[in-house]
């Protein structure tokens, strides 16, 4: 007879399992346009421009562009709008979020040297928060959810097949991330054992085959930041050099809810059942920059930046739980619904991992105007191919190989430009990125328009910005076995203003 199992307490896993995909390493890759209004006004083309704190996260030589020292803060609204359909039933969700998303200090150190002429000092921290929901829903004609759990149960070629004896007599939490999928499954009455089989170690589905009625709700919190230390020079009023030393954080939980309901039997197998899993990833780590700003002219000027990667180290820690009903719950003679809880209900702690993201190079050129306004174009270069978990084991050695045929080389364009009228400053951009990978089916390209404008007051300035941006994707609920998945088409809207002072 299965066991029912309910665990109400902590344990640290201990495995040298793990949960993350490629989703995951997107996630802590992307470099979305964030920072002051001024700089998001202008889709943060500022490379080859600097002036600006947020331009220090493109080139580090932007802050020696600064004449005087300077303090800003910015306060940001997030919207998130995703219409997902999923076999033709459409829905909309709609997140907003406030935060002070950046805050700066500029020091300014005048040198006596003729060649040196100034030295600079800046410190800028930057937050892009990650809250986001997503709800689908609809009447999927093909396929159920059991094949998740059959995937890791009859694995295929390169795994063997999981023994009934293992699934019967062993814990949730003593199995790995694919004995405990397997186990969820069985436990749940999702799958069965193939009588067919002699040696106990093939399964099939427990659903009865027909259209499945599905919903998925995902809701994600939490915030990803960067804190730069920046040092900068300025040689013959010519030549700008720079360098960031960056620590990087960051902390979020995702949460999906995943329900599917039957009406093909009434008398046998599955009805309906809920399948929750939360998961927060949390840690740090640490990337540099560096750049460099010729003035070719009074008005070109042209800028080259390098971006190391990131090397975090990450913490994961997961729950899943899964509650089933049926019929004939291990009494074929019981014609009733029952219901079964396979509450694993532990909050299992994974060891410490690191995460490598790509390496990034920008070429940058702006053109001046005197004192009537500018324009700014900065073309980026980053190889998404080469994200890496580690330590590259026989757990992360598939990920990666993954990650590097599904992967690809990222091309990105922001062209920014202001006018000024007086103490008025209009401005207005474009951004343009193309897809991470190769199949862009999975997620599209990103395009993206800002405007905002600014007034000086002398030795304070306000700006304003607006930014809009969209996305195509097409992701699967799950990351294997069950791989269907909604369209969805995702807008972000942000409102920044940001208030800056000289000191």
């Amino acid at each position: 007879m299965k066991k029912h199992i309910l665990v109400l307490f902590i344990v640290f896993y201990l495995n040298t399992s793990n949960a993350q995909n490629i989703s995951d390493a997107l996630l802590y890759s992307n470099n979305n346009i964030n920072g002051t209004a001024r700089f998001r006004a202008m889709s943060g083309a500022f490379g080859a421009l600097g002036g600006d704190f947020s331009s220090i996260n493109v080139n580090p030589a932007g802050s020696a562009i600064f004449l005087n020292n300077q303090f800003s803060v910015t306060l940001s609204s997030f919207n998130t709008k995703n219409n997902s359909n999923y076999f033709g039933s459409k829905v909309s969700t709609n997140d907003t979020n406030f935060d002070i998303n950046q805050a700066g200090i500029i020091l300014v150190l005048e040198s006596d040297d003729e060649d040196w002429g100034k030295f600079v000092l800046a410190s800028n921290y930057e937050k892009n928060t990650l809250n986001n929901s997503m709800f689908t829903f609809g009447t999927n004609p093909n396929n159920s959810v059991a094949n998740y759990f059959l995937s890791y149960a009859n694995p295929g070629l390169y795994n063997s097949n999981i023994a009934l004896s293992t699934l019967e007599s062993s814990y949730y939490e003593d199995l790995d991330i694919r004995g405990q999928q397997a186990f969820l499954g069985y436990q749940g009455y999702i799958i069965n054992v193939d009588p067919n089989n002699l040696n106990n170690d093939t399964y099939i589905s427990n659903v009865p085959a027909g259209d499945f009625y599905q919903e998925n709700y995902i809701e994600s919190t939490g915030n990803n930041g960067k804190l730069s230390m920046n040092f900068a020079t300025q040689y013959k009023e010519k030549y700008y050099f720079g360098l960031n030393l960056n620590s990087h954080f960051t902390d979020y939980t995702k949460t999906t809810t995943f329900y599917e309901e039957n009406d093909n039997s009434q008398t046998t197998g599955l009805k309906r059942l809920v399948f929750e899993n939360y998961q927060n990833t949390y840690g740090n780590g640490f990337s540099f920059q560096l750049g460099a700003i010729a003035k070719l002219n009074s008005s070109l000027r042209v800028g080259l930046s390098y971006e190391s990667p990131t090397w975090y180290r990450l913490n994961d820690e997961k729950t899943q739980l899964l509650k089933t009903s049926g019929y004939n719950y291990g009494n074929p003679a019981n014609p009733n619904i029952s219901q079964q809880d396979v509450d694993s209900d532990y909050l299992l702690i994974y060891p410490t991992y690191k995460l490598q993201t790509p390496s990034k190079w920008t070429g940058s050129l702006a053109y001046i105007f005197g004192k009537s306004g500018l324009i700014s174009v900065d073309y980026s270069l980053k190889d998404y191919s080469k994200t890496r978990f580690k330590p590259n084991d026989s757990f992360f050695r598939p990920l990666n190989a993954t990650i590097e045929s599904q992967l690809d080389l990222v091309n990105e364009l922001r062209i920014g430009g202001e006018y000024r009228i007086k103490e008025w400053s209009l401005r207005a951009g474009y951004s343009y990125e193309e897809s991470p990978y190769k199949n862009k089916k999975v997620l599209g390209d990103t395009n993206g328009f800002s405007t905002g404008f600014g007034y000086n007051f002398g030795s304070t300035k306000l700006d304003l910005a607006y930014a809009y941006s969209q996305r195509k994707s097409q992701q699967a609920f799950f990351t294997q076995g069950f791989t269907d998945g909604p369209n969805v088409s995702t807008k972000n809207n942000t409102v920044s203003l940001t208030l800056l002072f000289e000191l």
